[in-house]
Parts: C-alpha cells; structure tokens; sequence
C-alpha cells in the first residue's frame, strides 16, 4: 500500500515538474520560432515610417546604458539612411530624476537626428505598456521595433498580438560581456512568461495619459 502510494506521488511530482518546466520554457521557444521570419539587421530592413525604440535602463548619471546606447545607435542608422521617418523613444520618466526618453532623445540628437524626428513616451516602463501605448495613445499601426536579439521575440509577440504591426530590427552595434547575455536571457525567460499571462489572461491597461511632445501622425 505505501509503496503503491510512493508510486503515485513520485510520478504526481514528476508530473507536476513537468509541466512547471514546459510553463517556463515554452513560451520563449514559441515567441522565437515567430520571430525567426520578422527579425532584420539595420542594412537589409524594409522600409517603414516609424521605429520603436525600447528603453534599458539609465546609468547613474543618467545618460544611457551601453545596451540602451546600442538601441539609440540603431535607431538613428535606421533614420539617417532613410529607413524610417520617425522614431518614438518609449521608456520610464515618471520619476524624478530618472527620465529614459529624454536620455534618449538626447543622445540620438548627439548622433545628428532632428528633433523633429523623434517622438517621446514616458510611460513605457514595460515592453507591454511600450506596445500597447505606441497603438492606443500615439497611433501607430505598424513599426520597425528596435532592440537587441534575446528582447526581439518578445517585443514582436506583444506589439503583434496588441494589433500593431511589427517587424524587428537588431541592435547588435557592441559584443557585451558574456555574463550580461546570461542574465538577460535568465530575465527574459521569465519577462515571457508574464508577456503571455499579459496576452491571454489579465489584459493590464497600463498608463493611457497623452504622449510628448505630440502624436505621431
């Protein structure tokens, strides 16, 4: 009799085990086999009229990280070759002192983008909210997202999914330490697993407030 019900716990948890396991990884397994036809490198990318461009953090000075300036870089490459007209620099400013757009607008200012050009949301402290607003409140229906590989797939299964049209360009200008890729991708892993409980569960409404300095028409 116990050992009948040894039996029944140990494949009950191995079960259980599995199923936690196929949770964590399938989701990134899913969201990467979608992107594999989306994704471009800045030279070969089509056309579009805006890019979306995602933030990643301040450093203590806050001027970008090299993970954000690689990003920016991209962005203004993609603008000064004429891939696209626009650019919407979405990330968190709503603390004081810490403004990721702003950070933003200034280096791709640095790098001989117009002010006119680019378009500032304060309120993407998420890859969710970034897509979300980018459709909602600025009106784009369709963009070249911009950022680094091991974020592409996400980001292209939240602006799709949300209706927005999107296809990916690579931010790969820098190699970055190996232990960075890890910990990003570590995070990763995790940030999909919420991007699909975003998608197919709780359906959060992030921040709607008006976009700066105007919409993107």
């Amino acid at each position: 009799m116990l050992k009948r019900l040894f039996k029944f716990l140990w494949r009950f948890i191995l079960i259980l085990g599995a199923m936690a396991l196929a949770g964590l990884f399938l989701p990134r397994i899913l969201t990467t086999m979608y992107a594999v036809n989306l994704v471009y490198q800045k030279e070969s990318a089509p056309y579009e009229e805006i890019a979306i461009v995602f933030g990643a953090g301040l450093r203590r000075d806050g001027t970008p990280t090299p993970i954000l300036r690689d990003r920016v870089e991209t962005a203004a490459s993609l603008y000064l070759s004429g891939k696209v007209e626009k650019l919407l620099m979405s990330g968190d400013g709503q603390m004081e002192g810490y403004n990721e757009p702003e950070a933003m607008r200034q280096f791709a200012l640095s790098l001989g983008v117009p002010n006119e050009a680019i378009f500032l949301d304060f309120a993407g402290s998420r890859t969710y909210d970034t897509c979300y607003r980018a459709k909602a409140v600025f009106g784009v229906k369709s963009a070249l997202l911009v950022t680094q590989k091991f974020h592409l797939p996400r980001a292209l299964f939240l602006c799709n999914a949300l209706g927005l049209n999107a296809l990916g360009v690579e931010a790969n200008i820098h190699r970055f330490w190996r232990g960075s890729t890890l910990v990003w991708n570590v995070r990763e892993q995790l940030a999909t697993v919420g991007a699909f409980l975003d998608v197919y569960m709780s359906n959060p409404t992030p921040v709607s407030g008006g976009p700066e300095p105007s919409y993107v028409d």
